[in-house]
């Protein structure tokens, strides 16, 4: 449909405590780190990702009320937005089913605005409150985005989870950073690497390709998780040859 489509989210709190990961040591000498830490609050990554680019926008903070978090991702989807070729013009009512249609199916819809703009991007996110004020959800609408929010348990849908947890992994494993000011900093040039060459995510990509490819190599046998390379011949006794041999044991 022309949409751009969008996920967010907030990775952290992150504390200023030795962080454990794989490192270049030796087999038998594993990298030591201190068991002590200085308590100096924590940090978070607010994070918008394209997932069709692979483009990450992200920040550091160490407080993430409704006033940080809706200030930075407003100002960030206004660049986004501004850089978006126009939408075909539609109707109106062909426009409003166009928003409706993104609700099909759920439990409890959001009340649409009554006049609503061009439909422009999709946002996904998850239930937090502060995700669903009325305040934001109005500006959302104003600017032609429709919020999509995961359900209770299946953060897994948001593509935002899988890039933070990449992030994360890369900018803090075998770190013992001491202040937020340097997790901030480890976070975000992190971020500013991944995006020298950003890696486009999509569902049932070549990884999953794999995976039915090594199933399919491999035969699961019943009763336990055991496999085999090649399926077991099976012998098939007819219906005539199991009575032959009924008769002849009698």
């Amino acid at each position: 449909m022309g949409l751009s489509v969008w996920t967010q989210d907030e990775a952290g709190p992150f504390q200023t405590i030795p962080c454990g990961g794989n490192s270049w040591q030796e087999s038998g000498w594993p990298l030591q780190q201190s068991h002590e830490y200085l308590r100096d609050g924590t940090a978070k990554l607010l994070t918008l990702f394209h997932p069709s680019s692979g483009q990450v926008r992200a920040t550091g903070v160490t407080s993430c009320p409704n006033t940080v978090l809706h200030g930075w991702l407003k100002a960030e989807l206004t660049v986004v937005l501004a850089s978006l070729p126009p939408m075909p013009k539609r109707g109106v009512k062909v426009n409003r089913e166009l928003w409706k249609s993104w609700q099909a199916g759920l439990r409890w819809p959001i009340t649409l605005a009554t006049e609503l703009p061009p439909l422009r991007m999709l946002l996904v996110l998850d239930n937090l409150k502060g995700h669903k004020t009325p305040e934001f959800v109005l500006w959302m609408f104003a600017n032609g985005i429709m919020p999509l929010y995961t359900p209770i348990a299946g953060s897994w849908l948001n593509m935002c989870e899988s890039v933070q947890r990449i992030i994360k992994r890369r900018a803090l494993e075998c770190q013992h950073p001491q202040t937020t000011e340097e997790i901030i900093h480890l976070l975000e040039a992190t971020v500013r690497g991944w995006n020298r060459e950003p890696t486009p995510f999509e569902w049932g990509g070549k990884r999953a390709a794999r995976r039915a490819r090594s199933r399919q190599r491999r035969h699961a046998l019943g009763g336990s998780g055991a496999c085999v390379r090649g399926p077991l011949r099976r012998r098939q006794t007819t219906t005539q040859q199991w009575r032959q041999a009924c008769q002849t044991t009698h």
